[in-house]
């Protein structure tokens, strides 16, 4: 523990699986106050519960980040349960369904963009004013590879992860010189649920283990990232040692980006 977030108070959305609450558990080691967000409320409280118990204040918060009486909700939430915000992970989000973009539904599409970019809009709008009200704060979002390649089969995901980076450029512009910080992390292959469930639905009759192992295969380091590494990351955008980091998509992601072509 190196006491670099000590006395900070950070909402995480997406807090109860994955890279959140991966992340959660490095901000709590780091000395963080934790307001964890999840849709699945359960989750939030169980990760709250057990954060709680290595002597951190964390306390959860169910919500659904697609919808602004949520977010307002669980920004009130962090108010008045930790008193200022100096940090926000804004994580939450989908991967959607595999296949060929002309078989994607106009359904599908805005679930995604629901979720993984209004999400994100959201809560940078309900989250900024309270740090520029202080003076201070970091944010960070998570995008993805394919916030900067154009990957198959995903184009909503594609989608929305380009327009997250797109909304964090734009943001720290506008709020840089107000003492609050917007980036974002771009994660390659990621060992969570999600990438499990992604493997799943591409294995067919192979092992989705083996898949993941041949998904990974893109990144010259040769395997999938632990979520604690994302969270790491995260740790240092949102600390004082990242104070002139400002605007960037920070990838994470074993260098795949480097050997990617734009397919």
């Amino acid at each position: 523990m190196t006491d670099r977030l000590k006395d900070k108070n950070i909402i995480v959305t997406g807090a109860g699986s994955g890279i959140g609450l991966a992340t959660a558990q490095v901000l709590a080691r780091e000395g963080a106050n934790l307001l964890l967000v999840d849709l699945k409320a359960v989750a939030a409280e169980q990760a709250a519960s057990a954060l709680a118990a290595t002597g951190v204040k964390a306390l959860a918060f169910g919500a659904d980040v697609s919808k602004e009486a949520d977010v307002i909700a669980y920004v009130e939430a962090a108010q008045r349960g930790l008193g200022s915000i100096d940090g926000f992970f804004a994580n939450a989000g989908i991967g959607g369904k595999i296949g060929p973009f002309v078989d994607l539904t106009l359904e599908q599409f805005r679930a995604m963009i629901d979720v993984n970019l209004t999400g994100a809009f959201l809560g940078l709008r309900h989250v900024m004013p309270v740090m520029i009200a202080q003076g201070r704060g970091s944010v960070v979002v998570t995008g993805s590879v394919a916030s900067a390649r154009g990957l198959p089969f995903t184009a909503a995901y594609n989608a929305s992860k380009h327009a997250v980076l797109g909304l964090v450029r734009s943001a720290a512009v506008e709020v840089g010189a107000l003492g609050v910080r917007v980036n974002a992390v771009l994660p390659g292959m990621v060992d969570t649920p999600m990438l499990r469930t992604t493997a799943k639905t591409v294995a067919a009759d192979k092992d989705s283990g083996e898949v993941v192992k041949a998904m990974a295969k893109v990144s010259p380091i040769g395997r999938p990232a632990q979520p604690s590494e994302i969270g790491e990351a995260v740790a240092f955008l949102l600390s004082d040692a990242a104070s002139y980091i400002h605007g960037v998509g920070l990838p994470v992601d074993g260098g795949a980006l480097g050997t990617m072509t734009n397919t």
